[in-house]
């Protein structure tokens, strides 16, 4: 009975550690993803508005992150249709690099959304993080995906028309300042995965 009993101890702390992998992986693709339009912008092979759009289509991930997150778990279903987005979206980025469109890093508004794309790097890996080390719960980290998305949107509205002005990124950056207090708080609180 007591090796019955140890047995079972050991599956069933191996099942949220399972559960969590679930949910980082997701949240691990965005960080990628948003690195690869990092990388492009840095690199001119990404415009403005080309990064704009890749980023429109991050926020319908994060998006589809936080409403499959609702209960708390992320269903096999759900998470097989979040990776068949973030699978168009890894070949958008992708097709988008290749073209024969360029962008000039040097730019001002260029500069600006780089900016902007490490700040969504830098929040997306701390959500990663959370989870991973349980500060935060599923449910947590998709409220917080569901404010990436939000400001993602105004990141791809900003830069909709190739440019990225001082006051469209003063208001991205206040929304992204409000999300990383956001964050901080709840990988700070009392629940845990």
């Amino acid at each position: 009975m007591n090796t019955t009993l140890r047995l079972l101890a050991v599956l069933l702390a191996g099942l949220p550690a399972a559960a969590m992998a679930a949910d980082t992986t997701a949240v691990d693709r965005n960080v990628k993803q948003q690195e690869r339009i990092e990388q492009g912008l840095q690199s001119g092979s990404l415009n403005t508005r080309e990064a704009a759009r890749l980023e429109r289509q991050q926020a319908k991930i994060e998006q589809m992150e936080a409403n499959a997150s609702r209960d708390g778990q992320i269903s096999s279903k759900e998470a097989a249709r979040i990776r068949h987005a973030q699978n168009a979206e890894s070949e958008l980025i992708r097709s988008e690099k290749h073209d024969a469109q360029r962008g000039n890093p040097n730019s001002v508004s260029s500069q600006r959304m780089q900016a902007d794309v490490a700040r969504d790097i830098n929040q997306q890996t701390r959500i990663r993080n959370g989870l991973a080390d349980g500060s935060l719960t599923t449910h947590e980290a998709g409220r917080m995906e569901r404010q990436q998305a939000s400001g993602d949107r105004k990141l791809a509205r900003a830069g909709s028309d190739g440019y990225v002005g001082a006051g469209e990124q003063r208001r991205v950056a206040s929304a992204d300042k409000r999300q990383s207090r956001h964050i901080w708080r709840q990988r700070h609180d009392a629940q845990h995965n």
